[in-house]
């Protein structure tokens, strides 16, 4: 057995003890649908350009925006993180995504916070919507703020064909990362 195929095993069995813990949150599928979805999308993006001013410009500039407003992640040595939010393209909902990620490590903890993902090219929009399922990997950009509260949005980070942003984090887990997160269409 390869250690690929042993991490994918962990990551699996670590989703299955998490799922229980996850689904309790209470992340909008199958209860209001579409509707609490779209209203907590909404303030997330209302409170990310008063709290993140620097993400307007970004969003100004993208082509389009996933705005994840809830995402949670529970670990206790095998970890998970779900949530769902929606893909606005030029202000309007185009699709209902969900998130999902598993870990093994050391750690402990829980955490939630907001996520929104820029597509800054035409191109990069149209292959994650084309997707069975997205990993967020290598074409990623962070923008992250910085120790003196500024956001990073040079002229190399709006080049970038996905730009990052993660904000209002809450809870005990430090950090916040979406590396491996796959990111699927979902009906709600």
């Amino acid at each position: 057995m390869t250690q690929i195929t042993r991490r994918r095993i962990l990551a699996a069995g670590s989703a299955a003890l998490c799922a229980p813990a996850l689904a309790a949150c209470g992340n909008g599928i199958g209860s209001a649908g579409p509707q609490r979805i779209e209203a907590r999308v909404d303030e997330a993006t209302r409170f990310m350009f008063s709290n993140v001013p620097e993400a307007r410009p970004v969003a100004e500039r993208s082509t389009g925006m996933l705005m994840l407003p809830l995402v949670t992640e529970a670990t206790i040595g095998l970890g998970g993180a779900y949530g769902n939010g929606a893909l606005k393209v030029q202000g309007a909902t185009v699709d209902y995504y969900s998130v999902a990620n598993a870990s093994f490590g050391f750690q402990l903890g829980a955490q939630q916070y907001s996520q929104a993902l820029f597509f800054m090219t035409p191109a990069a929009l149209s292959d994650f919507r084309a997707a069975p399922g997205w990993t967020a990997g290598a074409d990623l950009k962070y923008a992250l703020k910085a120790e003196g509260g500024t956001l990073t949005t040079d002229t190399t980070a709006l080049t970038t064909p996905v730009i990052a942003m993660v904000f209002g984090q809450a809870g005990l887990i430090a950090g916040a990362s979406i590396d491996g997160q796959k990111y699927t269409r979902i009906i709600p």
